[in-house]
């Protein structure tokens, strides 16, 4: 049990399929936990000695002086801060909040000064290891911010990640994060197809993959998301519309620096076709799916 921990007053906003077991890692490590989320009800349902349910983000900053988030998206993020009933109208000066979903790298910074001119500070970490990491406390956390703010959060980091990486300043995380949702979802397509091709032409899907886990090829993607498409299990560990909303924020921030990242775009629209035929909550590794259409009959 970390004394830190002990001695904080902490929040939590947004118990979904990341957000709830990394929530309770923090519970079971001796945080004194007030959570809040958007469908009450999911909140409500995890309150114990040591873990209060709350019905809005300004309740929440009036009970804490520390606040993590793992919401969905940008502007769920922009509105948990500085929508109605928001942490901004009632957090504390002196508190930090912590960012850990994956959120646009502008966004992040600009979000960052306006806490910063409330004399809250802010840290953009998120985390890579899908829901296994975060059930199991063994995430990748990449941390943008000052070196005092990470230095205060690094209890919390210690309990939720196996790894802690201080990037650089507020942003820095954000912007290693859509690099990783490159290579995750890039890795991910090439899985898909070269197990397509090796189904097609008459392989074993099984010991193709135990043979390509012995050589070069290796990964994680391989491992965890090659077993995925080879058993059809979708189950998500990381959901389709959630890798097409990375993949399209790191475009987007390329575009700023005037780059294109063309073989992004192309993954990028093979989700796509994923959610148009209502596969987006899929996981991530059903991509494989998407090349159906692309066999000539």
């Amino acid at each position: 049990m970390s004394a830190a921990l002990e001695n904080w007053q902490t929040g939590f906003i947004g118990l979904g399929l990341m957000g709830r077991p990394m929530c309770l890692n923090l519970l079971h490590a001796g945080a004194e936990l007030t959570v809040y989320n958007r469908t009450h009800s999911v909140a409500e349902a995890m309150q114990q000695p040591h873990l209060t349910a709350v019905a809005s983000a300004a309740e929440l900053a009036q009970r804490v002086n520390i606040v993590i988030l793992m919401v969905a998206d940008t502007a769920a993020v922009e509105s948990i801060l500085f929508g109605p009933h928001g942490l901004s109208s009632t957090l504390r000066p002196g508190s930090l909040v912590i960012d850990m979903g994956t959120t646009a790298v502008t966004a992040t910074r600009q979000f960052a000064d306006r806490l910063c001119a409330k004399h809250i500070d802010f840290i953009d970490a998120p985390v890579s290891g899908g829901e296994i990491g975060a059930i199991n406390g063994s995430l990748s956390i990449m941390a943008g911010g000052s070196a005092d703010a990470i230095a205060r959060a690094q209890p919390i980091f210690d309990v939720l990640g196996k790894a802690t990486i201080h990037i650089g300043e507020v942003g820095c995380g954000q912007i290693t994060k859509a690099a990783n949702q490159i290579i995750v979802g890039l890795n991910i397509g090439a899985v898909a197809e070269a197990l397509t091709l090796a189904r097609l032409a008459g392989a074993d899907l099984v010991k193709v993959r135990e043979a390509l886990m012995g050589g070069f090829a290796a990964s994680r993607i391989l491992e965890v998301h090659g077993q995925r498409m080879i058993d059809a299990t979708f189950q998500p560990g990381g959901k389709v519309t959630t890798q097409h909303k990375d993949l399209t924020q790191a475009i987007e921030l390329a575009a700023e620096y005037r780059q294109q990242l063309p073989a992004s775009e192309l993954n990028r629209a093979l989700y796509s076709e994923l959610i148009a035929q209502g596969q987006d909550e899929l996981d991530h590794s059903a991509l494989i799916l998407a090349l159906e259409k692309y066999r000539k009959t």
